[in-house]
C-alpha cells in the first residue's frame, strides 16, 4: 500500500543559530532532487525515447525556479522556519494557485507539484519511507494516484500490478504504465481506502477487477489462470513471424497503434504488419510547447524506421477536449468532447497544422506512409484539410524539399455523421480508418471518461454493430481501403465479428497482436461470417456479448486472456 506520503514535520521553527543549517539542508535537498530527475530522465530517454522522458521536464523547471527557492529561503531566514515546514508551506501555496486555474491541464499540475514536494521532503527529513525501490518481493501497488516520478520507478521494482483511485487513460501515468506492460486498474474512486498494507490483492487487468483478500477458491482459480496465461504467452511468441491467415487462406493485416516513436519497433517484435495509427498529439503535450517541424520530422522518421519498411499511418494531431495544446484556454469549455477539438482545432490553427503536414510529407519519402485526419464530420472539413496539405506541398516545392506527392490521405471515421455519409466520403478519401472509441461514445451518447455511465459504453450495442457493418459494406462496394483502429480491434471478443463483416485490417496495441493473430489462424471466413450474421440479429447488448464470448471460447477454450 502506497500511502499519500504526507510527511510528518517534526518542528516548525528552529533557533536562530540553526538557520544556516536549515538553509544548507534545503540546498542539499534541491541538489539531490535534481540529480534524481536527471538519472530517471536519462533512463526514460534511453528506454522509451525523448517523448516519455519529457514527463520530467516541468519538474526540473520548477526545481530550477529561483523564485520558488527564494520564497522558501526567505521563510527560513525571516521566520526561523524549519526547512521542512518552509518547503511545505510554499509548495502548498503553489498548489492553491493551480487549483484556481480554469484550464484542466494546468489544474492537473497540482499532482506534479505534490510530487515535487514529496521529493524535496524526503531529502530534507531523511526519514526511511515506504519506497517502491525498497520492495524485496512481488507486490501490488495500491494508491490514490501515482505521480510521474513514482511511475518511472516501476521498471526497476517488484511491482507487478497497480490499482488507483484516480487517473485517466490519457494521463502520463497511464501512458507509461501501458508502455511498460504493467497491468493496471485505474479510476476506482476509493480502492486506497478499502485496501490496507499487507492485504492479499488480485489485479485482473483483463476484466478491470481488483479483489482484496480473496477466499481460497478464488485464489486457486486465479493462480490457475496465471499459469495458463504464462503458458499461452509462450505459445503466442512462437506466432511472431507467421501471418494472420485464416484456415481458408484469407490474410488479415494486423497493425499496431503507437503513441511514442520507439513503439513502432515494439509492434514489429510482436509480429505486427505495420503501424495503423500513430497518435501524434503526444508530441505536442510537452511543457516546452509544440515541437518544431524538424523535431516532428525526426519523430516520424523514427516511427517509419522502427516499422522496418512496413506501412505507417500517421494521424494529424487530435488535440482539444481533454488534451489542450500550448494555446491554453483560460475558460474551460462546457462540453469539451463536443467542442474545439481534433480537425476543428487544426483548421483554426493553420500555422501549427501546416508545420505538422510539412513534417509528415518530408518523412513520407522514407517509407510507405499514409496520413489521416481525426474526427471528420463533414465533407467540407475533409476538403479544407486536404487543401491545407496541398498548401504544405507548395511550401516544400518552393524550398526544393523532397516529399511524396502521391501520399495517400484518409480519414478517421469516428462520428455518426461520417458513418451516415460514408458513401459520399468514399468518393474523396484515399482510405477510411474506423475509430470505435469516439464512434461508440457519440453513437450511444456516453462519455467514455465518466465512471458513472461507463457501464453503458460498449461495442456490443446493436447500433454499434450495425453501423460498423454498414460502413465496411459501403467502403467495400466503393473499393476503398477500410480498417479499424479503435479498442475493439484488440479485443478477441470482437475479432470474429469484425472479420465476418468484411474487415481485413485491424490496428491495436502491440501487446494484443499475438492473441488476435492466434484466433484468426484457427477459423475460416465462413465461420466468421456466420457469427457476424447471428450477432447482428440480436437486439440487446447482453445477448451480443454472451454470444460472441461463447463463440470465441469454442475456438480458444483454454484462453485465459
Amino acid at each position: 500500500m502506497l500511502e499519500a506520503e504526507e510527511y510528518r514535520i517534526p518542528y516548525r521553527t528552529v533557533p536562530a543559530e540553526a538557520v544556516q543549517d536549515e538553509l544548507a539542508r534545503l540546498a542539499s535537498a534541491f541538489e539531490h532532487a535534481l540529480e534524481e530527475l536527471s538519472t530517471q530522465g536519462e533512463w526514460l530517454k534511453t528506454n522509451l525515447g525523448r517523448d516519455a522522458a519529457s514527463v520530467f521536464d516541468w519538474h526540473v523547471g520548477v526545481l530550477k525556479d529561483q523564485h520558488l527557492r527564494d520564497n522558501i529561503e526567505n521563510l527560513i531566514k525571516d521566520k526561523c522556519a524549519a526547512a521542512a515546514y518552509a518547503t511545505s508551506t510554499v509548495m502548498l501555496n503553489y498548489q492553491r494557485r493551480f487549483m484556481q486555474m480554469t484550464d484542466p491541464l494546468l489544474v492537473e499540475r497540482i499532482r506534479d507539484v505534490q510530487d515535487i514536494e514529496k521529493r524535496l521532503m524526503r531529502h530534507i527529513l531523511g526519514e526511511a519511507r515506504e519506497d517502491l525501490a525498497h520492495l524485496t518481493k512481488p507486490a501490488i501497488l495500491v494508491a490514490h494516484d501515482l505521480g510521474p516520478t513514482q511511475t518511472a520507478q516501476l521498471p526497476d521494482t517488484k511491482v507487478i500490478g497497480v490499482a488507483l483511485d484516480a487517473g485517466a487513460a490519457t494521463s502520463h501515468t497511464a501512458i507509461l504504465l501501458r508502455s511498460w506492460g504493467r497491468p493496471g486498474v485505474i479510476g476506482l474512486n476509493d480502492v486506497s481506502t478499502r485496501v490496507s498494507g499487507g492485504d492479499l490483492v488480485i489485479i485482473d487487468g483483463s476484466n478491470q477487477l481488483v479483489i482484496a483478500n480473496p477466499d481460497d477458491a478464488t485464489l486457486e482459480e486465479y493462480r490457475a489462470q496465471e499459469v495458463a496465461y504464462h503458458k499461452l504467452s509462450g505459445e503466442l511468441d512462437e506466432l511472431r513471424d507467421l501471418p494472420a491467415v485464416t484456415k481458408d487462406g484469407h490474410r488479415i493485416m494486423l497493425h499496431c497503434n503507437v503513441e511514442f516513436p520507439t513503439e513502432s519497433a515494439v509492434g514489429v517484435r510482436k509480429g505486427g504488419d505495420g503501424v495503423g495509427l500513430y497518435r501524434t498529439e503526444f508530441l505536442f503535450l510537452r511543457p516546452e510547447g509544440p515541437p518544431s517541424e524538424e523535431e516532428q520530422y525526426e519523430a516520424y522518421r523514427q516511427v517509419i524506421r522502427g516499422a522496418e519498411d512496413r506501412p505507417v499511418t500517421i494521424r494529424t494531431f487530435d488535440l482539444g477536449a481533454d488534451k489542450y495544446t500550448q494555446q491554453r484556454q483560460y475558460e474551460q469549455e462546457r462540453n469539451p468532447m463536443l467542442g474545439l477539438r481534433s480537425i476543428r482545432y487544426s483548421l483554426q490553427n493553420l500555422d501549427m497544422f501546416k508545420i505538422q503536414l510539412r513534417a509528415i510529407l518530408r518523412a513520407s519519402v522514407h517509407g510507405n506512409v499514409r496520413m489521416m485526419f481525426p474526427l471528420i464530420c463533414s465533407l467540407m472539413e475533409f476538403r479544407q484539410a486536404k487543401m491545407t496539405v496541398h498548401d504544405a506541398m507548395e511550401d516544400l516545392e518552393e524550398t526544393g524539399t523532397d516529399f511524396n506527392r502521391n501520399v495517400s490521405i484518409g480519414m478517421m471515421l469516428e462520428t455518426p455523421a461520417a458513418a451516415v455519409q460514408v458513401k459520399e466520403f468514399c468518393r474523396e478519401v484515399g482510405f477510411v480508418s474506423i475509430g470505435t472509441n469516439d464512434l461508440i461514445q457519440y453513437l450511444l451518447a456516453v462519455d467514455r471518461g465518466n465512471e458513472r455511465v461507463s457501464q453503458s459504453f460498449s461495442g456490443s450495442h446493436p447500433a454499434v454493430l450495425r453501423s460498423l457493418r454498414d460502413v465496411v459494406r459501403a467502403c467495400t462496394q466503393a473499393g476503398i481501403d477500410c480498417s479499424l483502429c479503435g479498442e475493439m480491434a484488440g479485443q478477441p471478443l470482437y475479432t470474429l465479428f469484425l472479420m465476418g463483416i468484411g474487415l481485413r485490417q485491424l490496428s491495436m496495441a502491440p501487446a494484443n497482436i499475438p492473441e488476435v493473430k492466434k484466433l484468426i489462424r484457427l477459423v475460416t471466413t465462413a465461420q466468421a461470417q456466420r457469427i457476424a450474421r447471428r450477432a447482428l440479429s440480436f437486439d440487446t447488448e447482453r445477448q451480443v456479448t454472451n454470444y460472441l464470448r461463447d463463440e470465441t471460447r469454442k475456438v480458444l477454450p483454454e484462453d485465459p486472456i
